[in-house]
C-alpha cells in the first residue's frame, strides 16, 4: 500500500515574520525529502495586519497569501499538493492554533479573526469542516485549550529550537480523546522533515482538514 507524507506546519519568509527561507525553497526541499504535499500555515495576527498601513482588508489579505501563493506556484511546477491553512493566535492570549480546511474568500469574509477569540471562532466555523488544532500546547507560555473548542492537538512538534515536551501533549491528546497531528514547524533551513504526517491516499477531495476529522491520518512522522 502507497504512503504519502505531508507536511502540516510550515512557515514562509513571504509571511511569517519568523520565516527565514522562500516559500518555493521551502517547497523544494520538502519535495528533495519525498513529501507530497504541504499544508502552508504561515501566522495570522493581530500584528500582522497591524504593521501593515493599508486601508483595505483585501489588500492585507493578499500579503498574508503571498507565501502560499507563492508554495503554491512552485508545488504546481514540482507536482505536489500545496494546502493552504494558517497558525491562528487570538488577542485572549498567546496560544496558537493550526486551521486546515478553508479557503481565501474565507479570509477575506470573515475580517480580524484574531479579535473573536477560540470560543468565538468554533461558534463561527462549527459545521463548516474547518479543523482546529492546538500547536505545541505545553510550551512555555501555552495555556491548555477546553478540549471541547479544538478538534486535536499537534502531538509532535518537531522545531529543534523550542522545547514543546511533546510527550506531554501526547498524553492529554490521548487522556481527552482528540485527534493527534505532528509537524514540522518549519522556518529555517535544517527544519524540514522533521515532522508531518501519513495518508494512504494521495488526493484529499476534502483537503487536510477532511482527512483528520474523518481519522484518516495513517501515521506520525517523528524526527
Amino acid at each position: 500500500m502507497n504512503k504519502y507524507k505531508y507536511e502540516t506546519h510550515f512557515h514562509t519568509d513571504e509571511t511569517s515574520f519568523c520565516g527565514k527561507v522562500p516559500a518555493a525553497t521551502g517547497v523544494r526541499l520538502y519535495h528533495q525529502a519525498g513529501y507530497t504535499g504541504i499544508i502552508v500555515t504561515d501566522h495570522y495576527f493581530r500584528g500582522f495586519f497591524d504593521i501593515h498601513p493599508f486601508s483595505k482588508w483585501e489588500r492585507k489579505i493578499d500579503l498574508f497569501l503571498n507565501g502560499y501563493r507563492n508554495a503554491l506556484e512552485e508545488g504546481l511546477r514540482l507536482g505536489m499538493d500545496i494546502q493552504l491553512g494558517m497558525e491562528l493566535r487570538f488577542d485572549e492570549n498567546f496560544n496558537d492554533y493550526l486551521v486546515y480546511g478553508f479557503d481565501e474568500d474565507f479570509l477575506l469574509t470573515n475580517r480580524k479573526l484574531y479579535r473573536l477569540g477560540l470560543e468565538g471562532f468554533r461558534r463561527l466555523t462549527a459545521g463548516s469542516g474547518i479543523a482546529i488544532v492546538q500547536a505545541h500546547p505545553f510550551r512555555f507560555g501555552m495555556t491548555l485549550a477546553p478540549p471541547e473548542l479544538i478538534d486535536g492537538i499537534e502531538v509532535y512538534n518537531g522545531n529543534p529550537r523550542h522545547d514543546s515536551k511533546n510527550h506531554l501533549a501526547l498524553e492529554h491528546a490521548e487522556s481527552n480523546n482528540l485527534k493527534m497531528v505532528s509537524g514540522s514547524d518549519f522556518h529555517r533551513i535544517g527544519d524540514e522533515a522533521r515532522g508531518g504526517i501519513i495518508v494512504e491516499e494521495r488526493h484529499m477531495p476534502e483537503g487536510f482538514s477532511g482527512v483528520l476529522l474523518e481519522d484518516k491520518i495513517a501515521g506520525l512522522i517523528r524526527a
